[in-house]
């Protein structure tokens, strides 16, 4: 445990067998009771509680550094000193938050930490950026009421950065495990899923398909044994979502996937994480730990009858395996290329037995689901999509990082309010949507609600919920050569569309980014471009070429400057000077 405390505030209830292991769902009632004291003891003795916010990004600016000083200047104290995750805001990083006696949760921005001693003795309050879960106190704002945090309704990240990610008594006393609780004792598999069905949750990784369908599948498979798995691949620049979940709540993911083992049938829960993603297996890993040594995991679970096996399974980079059926063949140690469907995953997956994928989002989602009941969740977002949506953004916007907001909300209110506008210098030209998968959307296209379907007929996406935002420095023929190039690359080279027809695209831009480009080029990129979305065999293929055919479309003169001016106007391409300038300066 990460905290530094005299008495140990997350130790296991000595009334629990040596073991360890819960062995019935009393022996549950009364851990959690006993760490939903803990939790409330840890808020309301007055003493300090100081709690640094620790993710893969924050690491890289220093968090890990001022957690030690942290605790280094408290030691010898009866302060408690946490190592929490980071919240989503990136752009407040190293935060550190700290309830001082008779005091809110005060959120402190930006620290570096040579300026630790002067946060703790309270001379560094101009960072106090707002009251955690509170009203304002003594001139320092709500924290909720910053732009950033004022739009969105936490569910997935409810307890990201607030629990202590590597403790399972934080995470139960926040309520994990009383959802899969309530499917063991307390509900049918028929009555759950007629819960996700009613609360209308669609795939969070892109493709939006009814998760309640495919649970009611998986459910009436005949074969044995069943698998879930759970994906958390994420390889396309500028996707966040699922590692931070990982990195701040894990034991939500660990629920979400064993709610599905138990309602659809499954012997076995999977999940497959991106190795590039260290912090987030490491923490992941030790929450399936810490649930085996409950007794959550294995055989008869709390005295149910009940069994779930888990395993935790880690990619080795490739793009590809974040598509389903390569998945999981990766899955089973081969090399991760997709096939031909049907038969789907519900019928014949993994070891050619019934196999119920989603995305790490969507289980995240089910405990809630589960408790708060489906049609709480389908009062959130539109009419066609569903719930929040968790969404992350890169680019030169002020307030960068992820964010979990209602379906619905306009793209101009997650720019220019959420993420806190354009940074100073720079000028909205676009914004690229889907990831990697769609094309972008301009200024005029900004007041258009963000869901699975208000972007489609623009061109854009709401895909796994990826975004960039450029401005007038950035040129799309490059951005566009960059895009596809990343498809060019991590295709499998399975069929042959995707692995000739990406290279032949990338050829033709870095024509027209040489100035050796005609405009008959540009009717080559379609036709091209058409070929390889309506042969390639799997998604990848299929949308590798829209976000070039959105850039041609949204900044067609952009394109035709190139060609028939030679000149990239933002000077970023190898042909930045007229050739009538060239010859004149000879």
């Amino acid at each position: 445990m990460s905290r530094t405390h005299a008495t140990p505030v997350n130790a296991v209830d000595a009334r629990l067998p040596a073991s360890g292991r819960l062995a019935d769902r009393a022996a549950f009632e009364a851990f959690r009771a006993a760490a939903t004291r803990r939790w409330d003891d840890l808020w309301s003795v007055e003493r300090m509680v100081v709690s640094v916010g620790v993710d893969s990004s924050s690491l890289a600016k220093g968090a890990v550094e001022v957690l030690a000083a942290c605790r280094r200047e408290l030691t010898g104290s009866d302060a408690v000193v946490r190592e929490v995750s980071g919240n989503g805001a990136l752009w407040m990083e190293p935060w550190v938050e700290i309830k001082r006696p008779g005091q809110p949760p005060i959120v402190y921005a930006n620290i570096d930490p040579s300026e630790v001693p002067a946060l703790l003795t309270g001379s560094l309050e101009e960072r106090a950026l707002g009251v955690r879960d509170g009203d304002a106190f003594g001139g320092i704002p709500a924290l909720d009421d910053h732009p950033f945090f004022r739009h969105q309704e936490r569910i997935v990240l409810r307890n990201v950065g607030v629990i202590e990610p590597e403790s399972i008594e934080d995470a139960i006393a926040r309520g994990a495990y009383s959802a899969y609780f309530q499917v063991l004792f307390e509900m049918s598999a028929e009555e759950a899923i007629a819960e996700v069905t009613a609360s209308g949750l669609r795939g969070r990784g892109g493709a939006g398909f009814p998760a309640g369908i495919k649970w009611e599948s998986g459910r009436k498979a005949k074969a044995r044994p069943k698998f879930v798995i759970c994906n958390s691949h994420e390889g396309e620049p500028n996707v966040y979502k699922d590692r931070r979940i990982h990195e701040g709540d894990p034991h939500r993911i660990l629920e979400g996937i064993l709610i599905a083992c138990v309602v659809c049938g499954a012997e076995r829960g999977y999940n497959y994480i991106g190795g590039e993603y260290p912090l987030a297996i490491q923490r992941f890993r030790k929450a399936v730990a810490d649930a085996e040594r409950l007794g959550l995991i294995g055989q008869d679970v709390l005295g149910s009858g009940k069994s779930v096996a888990f395993r935790v399974r880690t990619g080795g980079g490739a793009y590809i395996c974040g598509e389903g059926s390569a998945l999981m063949f990766s899955i089973m140690g081969v090399r991760g290329q997709p096939r031909t469907k049907p038969p789907r995953s519900v019928e014949e997956g993994i070891w050619k037995r019934p196999t119920i994928a989603n995305n790490t989002e969507t289980l995240a989602n089910i405990p809630d689901i589960i408790t708060r009941g489906g049609a709480w969740f389908a009062g959130i977002g539109t009419e066609g999509s569903k719930g929040t949506k968790l969404m992350t953004v890169q680019g030169p916007v002020k307030t960068m990082g992820l964010v979990e907001v209602p379906m619905g909300i306009s793209l101009r209110t997650l720019v220019e309010d959420v993420w806190g506008g354009m940074r100073d210098g720079s000028t909205f030209k676009g914004i690229q949507t889907g990831g990697i998968s769609a094309g972008p959307l301009r200024d005029d296209h900004l007041d258009i609600p963000v869901d699975f379907d208000s972007m489609t007929e623009l061109g854009g996406m709401l895909g796994s919920g990826g975004f960039v935002v450029f401005d007038q420095t950035v040129c799309v023929v490059d951005f566009a050569r960059y895009m596809t190039a990343f498809n060019r690359y991590e295709s499998c080279s399975k069929c042959v569309p995707c692995r000739l027809g990406n290279p032949a695209l990338v050829e033709v831009i870095d024509r027209i980014r040489l100035g050796r480009g005609s405009l008959a080029d540009l009717a080559l990129l379609e036709r091209t471009s058409k070929h390889i979305i309506e042969l390639s065999l799997c998604g990848l293929g299929q949308v590798a070429p829209m976000p070039l055919l959105g850039m041609m479309k949204m900044y067609a003169e952009e394109f035709r400057a190139h060609i028939e001016e030679g000149v990239c106007p933002t000077g970023t391409c190898p042909i930045s000077v007229a050739p009538s300038a060239l010859v004149a300066a000879d």
